[in-house]
């Protein structure tokens, strides 16, 4: 019988170590700094990359780092009882028109899924809430501002009981946005929406990197 073929290292086109590759995408994503700040950095420890390497890098493998630590982070919490998300919006402009970013964070802070649309009505939240409830199941309770969208959405899917509303309990996902708006201003603004998208896809998995 044949044996199973291991599926081909994503690193082997590369002539870089995957431990200089995964530094270089945690180190662009984790903190707010632009390309050329990312190889200052590794020039003064002797590491001699080009920022568009570095850009390259981030469109490569920062996806598959988020898809990894996702995998693990749904696995280890199906099931939980107490798990609690918390959502918001925030306005973000790309090619300065408005759009916004609709986050999901869990009570540890672990950002769970993010959506950009270019409106902040009832079906955009149910896109998004439909989306991360498809891939992440559904939580104990959901936490909301006051936008009368998540209601409309949570009375279409049947779980506005879980929603809870108020002044203060959602400091833990508007605290998350603080990191956000530093790369914003690094970055210049945004200029595209697959970019934006990506770079808050790939920031959770390079703060597991970190920790």
């Amino acid at each position: 019988m044949p044996r199973p073929k291991k599926p081909a290292s994503p690193f082997r086109y590369f002539n870089s170590s995957p431990e200089i590759i995964r530094l270089v995408v945690m180190m662009y994503v984790r903190f707010p700094l632009s390309l050329r700040n990312v190889e200052d950095l590794l020039s003064e420890r002797g590491i001699d990359i080009c920022h568009e390497t570095v850009r390259n890098w981030w469109n490569r493998f920062g996806p598959l780092f988020a898809a990894d630590v996702k995998r693990q982070r749904i696995s280890r919490m199906r099931g939980f009882r107490q798990w609690k998300w918390h959502l918001d919006e925030v306005y973000v402009k790309i090619n300065g028109e408005m759009h916004y970013l609709w986050r999901a964070v869990d009570q540890e802070g672990e950002i769970l899924e993010s959506y950009v649309t270019k409106r902040r009505d009832k079906k955009a939240a149910l896109r998004f809430m439909k989306k991360a409830m498809k891939r992440h199941g559904s939580p104990a309770e959901i936490v909301t501002d006051g936008l009368r969208s998540y209601k409309a959405a949570m009375d279409d899917l049947g779980n506005d009981d879980k929603q809870e509303i108020g002044r203060w309990a959602n400091n833990r996902v508007e605290n998350s946005h603080l990191p956000f708006r530093r790369r914003e201003r690094a970055m210049l603004r945004f200029r595209q929406m697959k970019s934006l998208q990506k770079l808050v896809l790939s920031k959770r998995s390079c703060q597991s990197e970190c920790t």
